[in-house]
């Protein structure tokens, strides 16, 4: 750079610098000779603009947490915190006081909105204030944050005084949702501003959080803001967004079912994961008992079923053992045992179990088949089907190399960390080494604890054809603003213990679980091929040092098709009810699993007065917002899906699903036009999450009792309804 050029860099900047110290003087000498402000025109010596210099950060947003389509987890919307003015020289427009005069009176009319308030000491804040000589005072807890209905209902007092700060909150438009998952961003005092307490919203909380700015501006003492005051020193950088694997619409499902699960089984907790097998991609997570995430005022737990709960899987275990016995060559096919008791002694010298007598007196327990039953002479083949723990005790004292069997649990990666991106686990405990019974016990889900993130992570190994993939839930990390993936999270196999024969013989032998008689034969769904385990597993009291003789978990693990599987879904619960428990929800969640990935099957029971489109067919869903609803009708017309148009006008404003979604045959499309009037739809046969997106479109709420499908609604179809209409709904 030339010696010229440089002079000339450097006058320009003198220049500035010049013009803005001009300014600054100009302002100055303006406001001390008119006694007014240079931007707003007001009168500096007016009592409302006392002591307004105000120095402040600009809280950054928090980043979105989104489903796989896009749809919104956890979101940042406005709030409201309240605030009370004090300076007895407020008056509103009629002229009559707007200060608060009675801190008593005021605070119990704010109890009366506020359930949460503490009302004498709401009133000792303002009296405190007022000694004090402050001009305004924000109310404590349990009056920031305020949705804006609440933020209404204060406002409908007129409250002399009592006015709003708009501020931010966390907001969970679909809660529950993967409580426990997802987890909850809160105000944090110390850290004024909102941050994960739980969950994702913890673990990935530097990335969502953003960095907030700082600002001055001066102000009027009933907080407006002097026009042309602010000065910006840091701008604030907006969290990053993160994009889940999770389906909402699969999730919803899933939380519905859960929800039954509680109910009819008097369960104490219940679980369900949904997941891609190929990919490792978890489509849904649910973890029971759960809580509000926007509330989150009683957890019952902190610590989630799936990844961080360990617990003694039961029989789920059982097709480990014959893969291992199959992948070493020992397998006795075709050959038979005698179930019942296998009763044993041990040889400590040689590692030796051998099978002796039944009623024949040793050192160790003898070990029956669940609920004692008998089935006989049968092959190992059956032993599976029929959940044979004896078989699983055959299998490891006459044919597996003990030595191996360890060898194996570790390449299936149990009582190891799976290392999921961003989520809390557990570990297990491996006793397989310690007594001949807790080896024996491990074979068939006893005795030694894993995680059911473990467990899907070695069942991928199974219905992948010998190749093991890692479990994860985070697909990728965007930056909000410019839309760029900073982080992003793909499939990543993490072994191969065994062959892809092995694995395929597995498959072989798991299919007959569910044929006639076989202990998984009620959980059979007509039309769609699967390979399934069911597992009862005992519970270990930790207080009286027994298992416990009335409450088990209960569980199945299944994947389809069989042949080459996709899917795979594990639900189960642990009550007391672990005989006859319902099929039911099991078959709701894999058939909806189906579903969401085109797989096979569709939704039946739709409206009566609807067609239900029997042949199984997926779309991209067209962008239909901002065109004329002529343009969307003939977009959707070769599409076998069920539309419904929002409001009377002729332009479509929004749309449901979102633009390149994936929408299936059956689906429920629904448009919204720039109409004026909205009509009650016949909600007849409309799914939770039809109900969902009718409500984020319109604003119009939805109370919902029941599970299942609409039933019965309480305003007349046709009937013109708006924000203020109470809509309830049966689902049955």
């Amino acid at each position: 750079m030339s010696v010229k050029k440089s002079n000339k860099q450097l006058y320009r900047v003198i220049q500035i610098m010049t013009l803005t110290g001009t300014l600054v003087v100009a302002n100055v000498l303006f406001t001390m000779v008119t006694h007014r402000h240079i931007w707003s025109g007001q009168d500096v010596l007016d009592t409302q603009i006392a002591s307004s210099i105000v120095n402040t950060s600009v809280e950054a947003k928090r980043g979105t947490i989104y489903d796989r389509n896009h749809n919104v987890i956890a979101q940042e919307v406005t709030a409201y915190t309240v605030v009370a003015y004090l300076d007895d020289s407020l008056e509103d427009e009629d002229g009559n006081p707007d200060y608060v005069k009675d801190a008593d009176y005021t605070a119990k009319q704010l109890g009366t909105v506020l359930d949460n308030i503490n009302e004498e000491k709401v009133a000792k804040i303002i009296e405190d204030a007022i000694d004090d000589e402050r001009s305004q005072t924000e109310l404590g807890t349990g009056t920031k944050r305020l949705d804006k209905d609440t933020m209404k209902k204060i406002k409908d007092l007129n409250l002399p005084g009592i006015d709003f700060i708009e501020t931010t909150n966390r907001n969970y438009p679909t809660t529950p949702f993967s409580s426990n998952l997802i987890g909850f961003a809160a105000y944090d005092e110390e850290k004024e501003k909102i941050s994960g307490v739980m969950g994702l919203e913890q673990t990935l909380d530097e990335y969502l959080s953003g960095k907030d700015g700082q600002v001055q501006y001066q102000q009027t003492v009933d907080g407006s803001i002097l026009p042309g005051t602010t000065q910006v020193f840091e701008e604030a950088e907006d969290g990053k967004d993160v994009v889940l694997t999770l389906d909402a619409s699969l999730q919803r499902t899933a939380e519905e079912q859960m929800q039954i699960t509680m109910e009819q089984n008097n369960a104490e907790a219940a679980w369900c994961a949904v997941m891609e097998v190929e990919t490792g991609k978890i489509l849904a997570w649910a973890s029971y008992p759960t809580f509000d995430q926007n509330k989150h005022l009683e957890i019952p737990s902190y610590q989630d079923r799936i990844s961080q709960a360990v617990y003694e899987p039961g029989s789920v275990m059982k097709p480990f053992t014959y893969a291992i016995a199959l992948d070493t060559g020992v397998f006795p096919r075709n050959t038979t045992f005698r179930a019942g008791t296998f009763t044993y002694t041990f040889d400590p010298n040689t590692n030796k179990i051998t099978r002796v007598a039944n009623g024949t007196e040793t050192a160790y327990p003898p070990i029956s088949d669940a609920l004692e039953e008998d089935f006989g002479v049968i092959t190992f083949e059956q032993g599976l089907a029929f959940s044979s723990n004896v078989g699983i005790c055959e299998l490891l004292s006459n044919y597996v190399n003990y030595n191996q069997y360890v060898d194996y649990m570790d390449k299936f990666g149990f009582f190891k960390y799976v290392d999921s991106p961003y989520v809390s686990e557990s570990l297990g405990v491996n006793n397989i080494a310690n007594l001949p019974q807790d080896y024996l016990s491990s074979g068939f889900g006893q005795s030694s604890s894993i995680t059911i993130l473990q467990l899907l992570q070695a069942y991928t190994a199974i219905f992948n054809g010998g190749t093991m993939v890692k479990p994860y839930v985070v697909d990728s990390i965007v930056d909000s603003t410019t839309g760029e993936v900073v982080e992003e999270y793909d499939t990543e196999v993490v072994g191969t213990p065994i062959s892809e024969d092995t694995a395929n013989q597995v498959v072989d032998l798991m299919e007959g679980v569910l044929q006639d008689g076989a202990s998984g034969a009620r959980f059979r769904i007509d039309g769609v091929d699967m390979a399934a385990k069911t597992g009862t597993g005992e519970i270990y009291n930790e207080e009286t040092g027994v298992y416990d003789k009335y409450k088990y978990t209960s569980s199945i693990m299944a994947a389809a098709p069989s042949s080459d599987a996709k899917i795979m879904v594990y639900y189960g619960m642990v009550s007391t009810n672990y005989v006859n428990y319902s099929a039911e929800p099991f078959k709701q969640i894999m058939q909806a699993a189906l579903i969401a990935n085109g797989i096979s099957g569709s939704e039946s029971d739709t409206s009566s007065e609807e067609e239900t489109y029997e042949k199984w067919q997926t779309y991209t869903m067209p962008g239909l917002t901002n065109h004329s609803l002529t343009y969307a009708n003939n977009k959707l017309a070769d599409k076998k899906v069920h539309v419904t148009v929002i409001g009377d006008g002729q332009n479509v404003v929004d749309q449901y699903p979102a633009k390149d979604s994936t929408i299936n045959s059956n689906d429920r499309v629904f448009i919204l036009t720039d109409g004026q009037t909205i009509t009650m739809p016949d909600m007849t046969g409309w799914t939770r999450k039809d109900l969902t997106a009718f409500w984020q479109l319109t604003g119009i709420s939805i109370e919902t009792t029941g599970y299942g499908k609409v039933k019965s609604q309480n305003i007349e179809t046709g009937q013109t309804i708006s924000t203020d209409t109470e809509i309830q709904v049966e689902l049955e």
